[in-house]
């Protein structure tokens, strides 16, 4: 990728200023980690047995650790050392929960999903072999390449997969960590949440998709139960599957911890029909809506699109 400066409708090139420690790019990414991959950070160098976890952080959204592994050279496996530090939480649930809680100063009484654990591979450039090994729909490793430029500008870009093959129809009874894993670990896909689904639904799902799929920055992130349309980092809105209806939920506003009663910075609805409904508690307030029809979808729309805007 080229970079380029711009001053008085002249381009200047931007040069590669290459990191010279791995350290460089864990410090920096730890000072970030809820702009970059909007996670919460928990503790660095976490060390298990023979294992040292680079950066422990929490995912607030599913609540579940995220692993953040740093690499500058390429002679390392990415499937081998992702299962086996996966496999290594799985076992050692509590050592985990014990250094959240220490670090956050909470209380041991927590809900971890880890069936949504997950493990983030941050590196200069990843070889051809590491982006094939991690081709698959299912496997719960991300791959982002990290570049520094003598601007001081940063560039992150995730490599996605393209497959819609699972891992596990390729090593199942071959490689007893991964099977294991994947038992807990789960990387839920569209056909998971449509599994069950009426036609009717579904139908409404997909016109949804393809009237949003054109905005910039726009990430559908399935899960087993809901849906979540992103923008960048940012939640647009929630959509749960329903027997007979997809609820739909746009955040207005949040408030972590509950100590403070009203909500600040609150996103306003502009909703002439009164499609929407309001619902609070001392946590968050939301607009919600069930829809139903197709007829509804293109209001549904621009409702949404108010809420993209925003964010």
């Amino acid at each position: 990728m080229d970079l380029y400066s711009l001053k008085n409708k002249k381009l200047k090139p931007v040069e590669l200023k290459p990191f010279g420690k791995e350290k460089e790019i864990q410090e920096l990414v730890e000072k970030n980690t809820d702009l970059l991959f909007g996670v919460d950070f928990v503790s660095s160098e976490f060390t298990i047995d023979e294992f040292r976890i680079d950066t422990l952080c929490f995912d607030n959204e599913t609540n579940s650790f995220v692993i953040i592994e740093y690499k500058k050279g390429s002679s390392y496996s990415v499937i081998d050392q992702g299962y086996s530090y996966l496999s290594k939480m799985l076992n050692n649930k509590d050592s985990f929960v014990l250094e959240y809680c220490k670090r956050k100063k909470v209380s041991v009484d927590i809900e971890i999903d880890w069936s949504q654990s997950r493990i983030i591979f941050v590196s200069p450039s990843f070889n051809s072999y590491q982006k094939n090994s991690v081709n698959f729909q299912d496997i719960p490793f991300e791959l982002w390449e990290i570049k520094r430029f003598d601007n001081n500008s940063i560039v992150l870009n995730q490599h996605m997969s393209q497959s819609n093959q699972s891992i596990k129809k390729v090593v199942s009874g071959k490689d007893n960590v991964i099977d294991k894993v994947s038992e807990e670990v789960k990387v839920h896909t569209k056909d998971d949440f449509i599994n069950g689904m009426s036609d009717t639904l579904i139908d409404i799902l997909n016109d949804l998709e393809e009237k949003v799929s054109s905005w910039d920055d726009i990430k559908f992130k399935y899960k087993k139960n809901y849906l979540g349309i992103w923008k960048n980092k940012k939640v647009v809105i929630y959509i749960d599957k329903q027997k007979d209806n997809l609820r739909t939920t746009i955040v207005r506003g949040v408030h972590f911890g509950g100590k403070v009663k009203e909500v600040k910075n609150l996103f306003t609805l502009d909703d002439s029909k009164k499609m929407f409904t309001t619902w609070e508690n001392k946590y968050k307030k939301l607009y919600r809506h069930k829809l139903l029809h197709s007829k509804d979808l293109d209001y549904f729309v621009l409702m949404v699109k108010q809420k993209y805007d925003s964010v």
